[in-house]
């Protein structure tokens, strides 16, 4: 049985940790917070003092942080328990050169790593139901094809590039975030229209576009949740911003997901500690009117 290393214990890296767990394997985990740490403990997993110490302890370690930055430090310090041995599943969202960046500094080393973003949110993190991009040589796909299904449903091999699983992922959340955008201007339009929420949820859950993406994010604007959904509107701000750095570098013009963006950077301006959806409050505030049932 492998025992496996989960670097970031946030709502994703929790919830992944949980169900390496109940696959069975043994899980030591780190994070900054000490609260994520204790509940780690309290799920059967065990904590590290340092990154370097879940390198040494494991043979295959989750990365699930924030920015390039931090994955290139965590990388950095990983390689020196990993070395020669151990593989880095990738599963943070950043740029493609900064995945392949951070595997310029495992393969020096001798570690493996996979690329492999992923998508499903909080709940496909603790259901187990994530899906996953995955960029790898396929002898490393399969060796930790075991580890992935433990944490997710639906497993594509879109590559053997480090930094393609990266590549899917920003064109990916461009359709996402455009899509977010969509619904919370459509329900703004028909609420300020006269029409009851529930009759807009009703007809466009039954339509073409109806989809558990829209059922969700319509469900918790009309409930009026916008806080602790787990879709920190940091998190797809800073993707959008990935996907746009991307399509310049390929000399694509991307008109909505830029207008998706400017409508998160006016959000995270406006409501810093809430979700995705507590834009929806902003054109509400230029409509004047609210959603709900």
């Amino acid at each position: 049985m492998k025992k496996v290393g989960v670097i970031g214990l946030g709502n994703m890296g929790m919830g992944m940790a949980k169900n390496l767990i109940k696959s069975g394997f043994s899980v030591i985990g780190f994070d900054l917070d000490d609260k994520r740490l204790l509940k780690l403990k309290e799920n059967g997993g065990s904590t590290a003092t340092s990154t370097v110490q879940v390198g040494e302890e494991t043979d295959a370690v989750f990365v699930m942080v924030m920015n390039g930055e931090q994955v290139k430090a965590v990388v950095a310090d990983l390689v020196t328990g990993l070395k020669d041995r151990g593989t880095i599943i990738l599963t943070a969202t950043i740029t493609p050169e900064e995945a392949r960046e951070a595997y310029s500094i495992a393969d020096i080393e001798g570690v493996a790593m996979l690329d492999s973003p992923v998508s499903g949110g909080m709940d496909g993190a603790h259901n187990g139901t994530l899906t996953l991009m995955t960029a790898a040589k396929m002898s490393v796909f399969d060796d930790c094809i075991k580890i992935l299904e433990a944490v997710s449903s639906n497993i594509f091999h879109v590559g053997e590039e480090i930094g393609e699983g990266q590549t899917v992922k920003a064109s990916l959340q461009a359709f996402i975030g455009a899509s977010f955008t969509a619904i919370f201007e459509s329900l703004v339009l028909g609420s300020k229209a006269g029409i009851k929420g529930q009759t807009l949820y009703d007809v466009f859950s039954a339509s073409g576009v109806g989809s558990p993406l829209f059922k969700n994010c319509a469900g918790l604007i009309m409930d009026r949740k916008f806080k602790n959904t787990g879709s920190h509107i940091s998190t797809m701000y800073k993707d959008l911003g990935i996907s746009l750095d991307m399509a310049k570098k390929n000399g694509v013009p991307l008109f909505t997901a830029g207008a998706a963006y400017e409508l998160f950077q006016a959000g995270i301006s406006m409501f810093p500690d809430e979700d995705n959806w507590s834009i929806v409050k902003l054109l509400e505030q230029i409509s004047g009117t609210e959603v709900h049932w």
